[in-house]
């Protein structure tokens, strides 16, 4: 959990800068509460067809705790995934969030518990509970493919997926992203970039 403790440590700013667009969800995939803690965890990928949920509720009891359980809908903003009781259960198992790219219901109850749901919205209307499918197979949410193990780091900034197979390195490049920017003032920043832009304008032929 040392490698997972280390993420926690990072924004999902740090960590697009250094794994790019394509490990970064969509903006429409965001916390339903204020002020939500940053969470990282190992994701526990769930697939669940447009207008059901049943996999999700039973990947709750399922998970380990410290999973972010990460769900594909298939788009499907019609249907909530899951209400107060199951994130309330979520939570009591020691499950880190839900990222969904769904909705849920019972924002208020979700609120109180001050439970991590990252997702596209709210609405009253639950899901049936019908279609079996697999758990931990790759899924698609928010534009990003997720694998089971895979990184999820989420916060107010976005939410990153850093792919299992390349978690030592990011968690090196980013520690050592953030250390440079560390030691460097705004004077100096400053400098730099207007160095740097005036250099990208001149040779645009910009004048002014």
């Amino acid at each position: 959990m040392a490698g997972i403790s280390g993420f926690k440590d990072l924004s999902p700013t740090t960590l697009a800068d250094v794994l790019g667009r394509a490990q970064v969800m969509d903006i429409g995939i965001r916390p339903l509460w204020p002020s939500v803690p940053r969470v990282a965890g190992p994701a526990f990928t769930v697939r669940c067809p447009p207008g059901d949920n049943l996999m999700l509720h039973a990947a709750i009891h399922r998970a380990e705790p410290g999973s972010v359980v990460v769900v594909e809908t298939g788009g499907d903003v019609d249907h909530a995934l899951a209400g107060g009781n199951v994130c309330a259960v979520a939570q009591r198992r020691g499950i880190a969030a839900f990222v969904a790219d769904g909705v849920i219901r019972d924002l208020a109850e979700v609120r109180a518990l001050g439970f991590p749901v990252f997702a596209r919205g709210v609405i009253p209307v639950p899901g049936s509970k019908a279609a079996v499918r697999p758990l931990n197979v790759p899924v698609r949410c928010g534009g990003v493919e997720v694998r089971a193990g895979d990184i999820v780091v989420a916060d107010e900034e976005g939410i990153v997926v850093t792919p299992r197979d390349r978690q030592e390195q990011v968690l090196l490049d980013a520690r050592a992203k953030v250390a440079g920017e560390a030691g460097e003032s705004l004077d100096a920043w400053e400098a730099a970039h207007r160095a740097r832009v005036d250099q990208i304008l001149a040779e645009a032929g910009f004048e002014g």
